[in-house]
C-alpha cells in the first residue's frame, strides 16, 4: 500500500479542545498527535486491534518532546503529521507537527515502545511488521 512517508491528518477544532482562554488546551494536542499516528498505522494495513491479535503487540509513547509554537482556536482546521524518522526492532521515533495552513503551531518527537499485548513488557516487533515499517523511514537532518 503507498502511503506518504511525511504523514497529514486533517483535524478541526472544537469547544471540548479550548481552555477558558479561547485557545486549544496544551494537552489536546497529545490526543491529535495519537490520532495522526495511528491513522498513519492503520493506512499501512497495521489498525490497533490488527496489531494487538495478529502480531501479539501494543505501541505505548515512552517519551515526548513538545515545542509549542503558537496557539491555535475555536473551529481551525489543523493538518497533524507524522513522520517516522527511526525504526529499530522495539521502538520506534515520530518527528510531528500541528499546522494550520502554512503556520506551524507546534512540533514533537516522540518515542515509541513496543509492547507485548499480554505483558506490556518491552518486546521487539515481529520481521512482517519490522519489514513493513523500515520502508517509511525517513532521515531528517538536525535543526
Amino acid at each position: 500500500m503507498a502511503v506518504d512517508p511525511r504523514f497529514s491528518w486533517p483535524t478541526r477544532i472544537y469547544w471540548e479542545d479550548t481552555d477558558a482562554g479561547g485557545v486549544v488546551y496544551h494537552a489536546r494536542y497529545v490526543a491529535f498527535m495519537e490520532r495522526a499516528r495511528t491513522e498513519w498505522m492503520r493506512a499501512l494495513g497495521f489498525g490497533q486491534e490488527r496489531t494487538r491479535t495478529e502480531h501479539g503487540l501494543v505501541f505505548a509513547v515512552r517519551a515526548m518532546t513538545l515545542d509549542f509554537l503558537k496557539p491555535a482556536r475555536l473551529d481551525d482546521a489543523l493538518d497533524v503529521t507524522a513522520t517516522l524518522v527511526q525504526c529499530k526492532r522495539a521502538s520506534m521515533v515520530f518527528d510531528q507537527s500541528v499546522c494550520r495552513g502554512d503556520q506551524t503551531l507546534l512540533t514533537a518527537q516522540v518515542r515509541i515502545a513496543a509492547l507485548d499485548a499480554s505483558t506490556f513488557k518491552p518486546r521487539g516487533m515481529d520481521d512482517v511488521l519490522l519489514a513493513a515499517l523500515k520502508p517509511y523511514e525517513l532521515q531528517v537532518s538536525a535543526q
